[in-house]
């Protein structure tokens, strides 16, 4: 019949025992399932930390910690500066160290900017130095299209902006600014790393800013920008008191902060009633 014609024309079936394929099924299996679980065993005894759960990628300053290259280097360093209804003086100290490691004692932390305008910088050198150099050229190029030397206001909002601008890569300096305004009046502005800042009648940066502050907020007792109507954030100090008080407090942040030893020292005069103090450490 055609359902015998069919079954003529199939493949004969294997005559081997349904438990010898089975048997072989099971050792091929065998063979195929072990593979995984050898290499688990053997990432687990060289500890390898391929097997751990994804996590998300490390951050850029995890991953620079992580290789041995981390950028940043706090060198140390305080800078001072207080405000005066006529005058301004901005000190800092010249030692200049990493850890234990005294580099130099003849670094200056304070660079003029402007006619009338100064900046003190603690922090990493390395970043001070290219915050410095790239406000000297903007100045620079005011200068050359407005034929005038920028003022200390405006000083101040470019380098917030400065600071802004490289918030996802800051600049490890903390910087302090002093000058004079329009009006002859005495201003400091204090920053933080990514461009903050207010203007205050006197500041203090640096590892020895938590030991100056209370100081300068005992004797000094500047009124808060907050109030209304605003006051004038200037110090009642004589320029020859706010020096001697400078002197004090370097003084004092001495005896308790390493990276802050200053050795006192006469003080030039300035014709524009814009005092710089540099306190040479031993």
């Amino acid at each position: 019949s055609a359902q015998n014609g069919l079954r003529s024309l199939r493949p004969p079936r294997s005559r081997r025992p349904r438990r010898n394929l089975i048997k072989e099924g099971r050792k091929r299996d065998t063979g195929h399932r072990t593979a995984p679980l050898r290499l688990l065993l053997q990432a687990t005894n060289s500890g390898d930390s391929t097997t751990s759960p994804p996590s998300s990628p490390p951050s850029p300053t995890t991953a620079m910690s992580r290789r041995g290259d981390w950028v940043y280097e706090n060198n140390g360093g305080t800078c001072v500066a207080i405000a005066g209804a006529d005058y301004c003086v901005v000190a800092a100290d010249t030692r200049l160290s990493v850890g234990y490691n005294i580099l130099t004692r003849e670094h200056s932390k304070i660079c003029e900017l402007a006619d009338k305008c100064v900046i003190a910088s603690s922090g990493f050198q390395g970043d001070i130095k290219a915050l410095q150099k790239n406000l000297a050229a903007r100045e620079l190029l005011y200068q050359h299209q407005h034929n005038k030397r920028m003022s200390c206001p405006a000083m101040a909002q470019l380098l917030s902006n400065t600071l802004y601008y490289k918030r996802f890569f800051p600049y490890y300096a903390f910087n302090v600014l002093g000058g004079l305004d329009s009006e002859g009046k005495g201003c400091v502005y204090s920053y933080d790393a990514v461009g903050s800042y207010e203007r205050t009648g006197y500041s203090a940066q640096g590892s020895g800013s938590t030991l100056i502050m209370p100081v300068l907020d005992n004797q000094l007792k500047s009124p808060s920008p907050l109030l209304v109507p605003a006051r004038d954030a200037v110090t009642p100090l004589s320029e020859s008191e706010a020096v001697d008080l400078v002197k004090d407090v370097f003084a004092s942040a001495t005896e308790r902060d390493i990276y802050t030893v200053c050795f006192p020292l006469s003080v030039p005069r300035d014709h524009r009633l814009l005092l710089f103090i540099h306190l040479p450490l031993y």
